[in-house]
């Protein structure tokens, strides 16, 4: 606050005011998929968004209750047996406690690297994976019908189709008239809240035609005031339960936050972001925020950028939308009373179905089919088996695709470009490449390990036999090789044994710094003979051509006197 400038205050001020009234029928509306009451997300959108504003380092990042985040409550307390909707609500609670300690405690180990093991592939095929399911969870609201919720997509959609039957028409079309209303004003009015719009329009129709008396479900009663402090309710029997659904919204919560801070960081091209500052802001805001009642929360990919857009500058644009919000909590509350379910179903379709994601998955299938394949698998498993299974898998099969990856690195075999002292891989530059008979020349492109040391010797050793009788010298260039395990160091060794005793020579070229700590440490260096270590592939191709007798020189000679008299 003491460098903060005059100017920045009037773009704080409006995407503050913007983003509090975008906050409050979002709010509601997430809180539902949560299957909280829909006070619940005004809860989740006051006090965390005012302890980020303090503790986190991006300044447009705005913080609050998310669709995904709240799908994630609902699956993972859904699968619990609970008494009630109180004991629901203590359960949500307390969650958004425990996923905020392992937050702080990510970030106080300095662990915001965890979030690499979500590849992009995982994360886009789970992402549209539950935009689905959440669109298709809130059909109940929007048919007008009692459906028994699943977060999987096979149930849902047989529930919904044996209850089309009894859909309340007047209900199905004042929702359809939202999601038309959001769509049209998000086109083409964007600088218009369009659910706002369609919330006060919806409750307008519902309180002036009586549409509640006629069988269309509305939020009723929302209790006034601000959230009351307690501490959440600590229920040991259900911690055990509840670590795989809190580790996992710890995670996503993180991932959700740092791509679209990153992604404003990176427009902007200032105000570095802490990763590890983050993962501490947001379990703050999550643990005080659980004092207060809110559920779990994170920052907002739509809300972050209408905070851009609007010209956010700092923080405090989010203290104007905690104040919008807690002054929407102490007066204006009884407005929402005649508020149809519809509405709010129509809000959380409009946002969610905008998080399906069609160019990357093409992207992959012309570029990267094995990425699709992953992308695909996680976004299958996360439909058919269900929100946490399916990232949880997702991660596993990206993190199987990199063992397998790293297990066979790729190995060119090189020769001479001629007139160059340069070596290339002979695949690539085919057509200017002299090869020579008695050498094999290759490069590793990996570290080597327990994981790859089988493939490497089965690939030097067909290269070996396909170069036949003539072969003298294998130089092994390793500019490449980063890292070698005691696994390998065993296996180079017996190799070297194995070599020497078909007449061949191993030379080592390239090895970086890392690497030559291995070589001498172990002893490998020795074995090899210091001899037959060079800093360049020409310089350890010409030392054998010396000791050879064969010198470029000599080649040159015996090549023009082999020649034919004109």
């Amino acid at each position: 606050m003491p460098g903060y400038k005059k100017a920045w205050l009037p773009g704080d001020l409006a995407a503050g005011l913007t983003v509090g009234i975008l906050l409050i029928p979002q709010g509601m509306a997430y809180a539902m998929i949560a299957g909280l009451p829909p006070v619940f997300g005004l809860y989740a959108a006051l006090v965390p968004q005012l302890v980020y504003a303090l503790t986190g380092t991006s300044r447009q990042l705005a913080v609050g209750p998310v669709a995904m985040d709240s799908l994630l409550v609902a699956s993972g307390l859904g699968a619990l047996a609970l008494t009630g909707i109180e004991e629901y609500i203590a359960m949500a609670v307390f969650l958004a406690l425990f996923m905020g300690v392992l937050q702080l405690a990510f970030g106080l180990l300095r662990m915001g690297f965890l979030v690499n093991f979500l590849s992009r592939p995982v994360i886009s095929g789970f992402t549209s994976a539950a935009a689905i399911i959440i669109g298709l969870s809130q059909l109940k609201h929007l048919l007008g019908v009692e459906i028994p919720g699943s977060n999987r997509i096979q149930q849902l959609v047989s529930h919904a189709a044996a209850a089309l039957p009894d859909t309340h028409l007047p209900t199905l079309g004042l929702g359809l008239t939202g999601i038309a209303l959001i769509v049209g004003m998000k086109k083409w009015v964007p600088r218009m809240p369009g659910s706002l719009a369609g919330v006060v329009a919806g409750t307008l129709a519902v309180f002036l035609l009586g549409w509640d008396q006629a069988g269309v479900k509305i939020v009723g009663a929302v209790p006034e005031g601000l959230p009351e402090f307690g501490l959440p309710e600590l229920d040991m029997e259900r911690v055990s339960q509840l670590f795989p659904i809190a580790l996992t919204l710890a995670l996503i919560a993180y991932m959700e936050a740092i791509s679209v801070g990153k992604a404003v960081e990176e427009k902007h091209g200032k105000n570095r972001i802490d990763a590890n500052q983050e993962l501490r802001a947001l379990g703050l805001s999550n643990i005080l925020g659980s004092f207060f009642q809110s559920y779990p929360t994170t920052g907002g990919f739509s809300r972050t950028a209408v905070n851009d857009q609007n010209g956010a500058q700092t923080p405090l644009a989010s203290v104007f939308s905690a104040l919008v919000v807690g002054a929407t909590l102490l007066f204006l509350t009884p407005l929402f009373h005649y508020l149809p379910n519809a509405i709010l179903a129509a809000v959380i379709m409009v946002a969610v179905f905008g998080l399906i994601d069609l160019k990357y998955p093409r992207e992959l299938w012309k570029n990267r089919k094995d990425e699709f394949i992953l992308l695909l698998a996680t976004f299958a498993l996360t439909l058919g088996l269900g929100i946490v299974e399916g990232i949880l898998l997702g991660v596993l099969f990206s993190l199987l695709l990199l063992v397998y990856r790293i297990s066979k690195p790729h190995i060119a075999i090189l020769g001479r470009i001629r007139g160059t002292d340069y070596f290339k891989n002979i695949n690539r530059f085919s057509d200017d490449i002299e090869e020579f008979p008695e050498f094999l020349i290759l490069r590793f492109d990996g570290q080597l390990f327990f994981g790859n040391k089988d493939y490497f010797r089965k690939e030097l050793v067909k290269h070996t036999r396909q170069k036949g009788p003539d072969l003298k010298f294998v130089i092994l260039n390793a500019e490449a090789i980063s890292y070698i395990d005691s696994s390998a160091v065993y296996m180079l060794r017996a190799l070297i044994r194995d070599l020497r005793r078909d007449g061949i020579r191993l030379l080592l070229a390239g090895a970086i710094g890392p690497t030559r700590d291995i070589l001498f440490s172990s002893g490998l260096a020795e074995e090899i003979g210091r001899e037959n270590q060079f800093v360049r592939t020409f310089e350890a191709f010409e030392h054998c051509r010396t000791a050879t007798g064969k010198t470029e020189m000599e080649r040159k000679v015996s090549t023009q006197s082999a020649r034919p008299p004109v």
